[in-house]
């Protein structure tokens, strides 16, 4: 099983990914196009704020939006890793976050440390394939490994390729659960739509 996941997600003469092929296929439901435009402009808003930690990081301003969004909503008042409040170390998982410096901490700072803490700023942001596998990781592997046909909803939720099942919390499963929240994929897919990305030059020839 893990080497067909393999395979899928590094394609095969030239086919497109696993990732590649749900990002072509995806398009925004009506009522999660409607949510995404106003995450969207809060996006936009912040823009500055998430450039700062990319030149710090690495990693995308957009790529950063995105995982804020799904980690805090949005919120500048919690640690980008899982959420919980800056006025303190991170309280799950990873849990005691950052170890340097004390509380409270700056948004910025700890965002930063979120994203050296899970290696983003490794990943090829230039592929496609690499730039939505990597947000996936960010939020755990376990549909590509234990329900490789439920696209996460981390990424995909809001979307016609969206199907039932869910992590409720860490290792547990529902099998008719959905996401509350729309999709990285959704609010990439409504800035490209407002012409701030293009991810067309992400993709492989």
């Amino acid at each position: 099983m893990r080497l067909l996941i393999a395979l899928a997600l590094i394609g095969l003469a030239g086919a497109d990914t696993v990732q590649e092929a749900r990002w072509k296929a995806a398009t925004l439901t009506p009522l999660a196009a409607f949510e995404a435009g106003r995450i969207a402009d809060r996006v936009i808003a912040n823009r500055a704020r998430y450039a700062a930690v990319d030149a710090a990081s690495g990693v995308p301003w957009y790529a950063i939006a995105g995982l804020h969004n799904m980690e805090s909503g949005g919120s500048f008042r919690h640690h980008l890793h899982e959420g919980s409040p800056l006025s303190g170390r991170t309280r799950y998982v990873p849990k005691g976050r950052p170890t340097a410096g004390k509380p409270p901490f700056t948004w910025e700072v700890s965002a930063t440390d979120a994203l050296e803490f899970d290696h983003m700023g490794r990943v090829e942001w230039s592929a496609l394939d690499a730039t939505l596998y990597a947000c996936e990781r960010y939020n755990g592997t376990g549909y590509l490994s234990n329900h490789p046909a439920v696209p996460t909803p981390y990424l995909w939720a809001g979307t016609s390729i969206e199907r039932p099942g869910k992590y409720v919390s860490d290792g547990k499963w529902s099998s008719t659960a959905r996401s509350s929240q729309v999709g990285i994929a959704v609010i990439w897919k409504t800035l490209e739509a407002r012409r701030i990305l293009d991810f067309s030059t992400l993709l492989k020839r």
